[in-house]
């Protein structure tokens, strides 16, 4: 899929070049360098707060991207059945299934991993009985530090460099869980000094800090735990140099409708006036957050009663496609 990405990528950068003389402000730019990262990249990694709404990103940023003509892979490396909701297939298996055009869809099966990890990174003969082993190695993977975030951070980087897609976009464990999978190949260069192990460990860690290979997404909120967890991961990954400048989305948010302080005279007593002021005071709060965390891309807070299905593809419709949409 080389050839595919690399021409995507291109006409994709050249169509957005064409535009920036007419970028009218630096959050334009902001926003146009961060398409470029997320809409170009080979993978994505979607991580954030729990009941951020990281699992409706991710199906998000993977429909928008099969929008594009792309072939995606979403991967979810939770316990949780939350991708799978949002893409309307709540049993995922770990062989990719086709959830809707452009889109595949598939949950890691730890296993299932370690028995292809072993055969694919280890050289495994693909005869060979492996049940017996991955059992064995099994209580290794639960104990030994790093072991099971590199067999499960391993896996959706064996899909990029699998070339079968254009994009592989992961639903991630929430904030700290996270941070352990993005230092796991270090963690483990640094305990096997020599070996196909550490030669392993040492491309996964190479391709984990690649910008042009990868991408790290926070999903956050606009509310006090949210944003003083995004911002110490961002801090984090950055001091440690554990990927790229993490890219953060504020979901959630309140729009404008327009409706002042010096509107609420003009209202009558009752429920208009009492939502209006609900919503001011909503809008107030969030916007004291937002200035915190300065989230370069906001995704709105969807009104009304809608299945997860939905939400990801009202969020996708949200997704800025082009700078101007970003700058709203």
């Amino acid at each position: 899929m080389n050839s595919s990405i690399s021409s995507f990528a291109i006409s994709f950068l050249v169509s957005l070049l064409g535009i920036v003389g007419a970028l009218r402000t630096d959050r334009e730019a902001h926003v146009l360098a961060i398409l470029v990262v997320v809409f170009t990249t080979p993978l994505v990694l979607v991580s954030g707060k729990g009941g951020t709404g990281k699992s409706a990103v991710t199906a998000a940023v993977a429909i928008a991207r099969a929008r594009r003509g792309e072939r995606v892979l979403t991967i979810d490396m939770g316990a949780g059945l939350g991708l799978g909701a949002h893409v309307g297939r709540d049993d995922l298996t770990y062989e990719p299934a086709e959830v809707r055009p452009g889109v595949w869809a598939m949950t890691l099966v730890r296993a299932a991993a370690l028995d292809e990890y072993l055969k694919t990174h280890l050289h495994v003969p693909s005869g060979a009985p492996t049940r017996t082993l991955t059992s064995a190695l099994a209580v290794l993977v639960d104990t030994a530090p790093g072991v099971r975030e590199i067999i499960s951070i391993g896996k959706p980087l064996h899909e990029v460099w699998q070339e079968r897609w254009d994009a592989v976009i992961v639903d991630t464990p929430s904030l700290g869980q996270f941070q352990s999978y993005l230092r796991a190949p270090t963690t483990i260069a640094d305990l096997v000094p020599t070996g196909n192990v550490r030669r392993q460990a040492s491309k996964l860690a190479d391709a984990l800090t690649d910008t042009d290979t990868t991408s790290l997404v926070l999903v956050s909120t606009p509310n006090e735990l949210a944003v003083s967890e995004t911002r110490e991961t961002v801090a984090v990954i950055t001091d440690e140099g554990l990927g790229p400048h993490p890219i953060v989305v504020m979901n959630r948010v309140v729009p404008d409708r327009g409706i002042g302080d010096h509107d609420l005279g003009a209202v009558p007593r009752g429920p208009y006036r009492e939502a209006a002021v609900h919503q001011l005071a909503i809008r107030a709060t969030q916007s004291q957050w937002r200035k915190a965390l300065a989230a370069p891309v906001d995704l709105p807070f969807l009104m009304g009663v809608l299945t997860p299905g939905e939400v990801a593809l009202r969020l996708a419709d949200a997704l800025p496609t082009t700078p101007l949409d970003g700058a709203r």
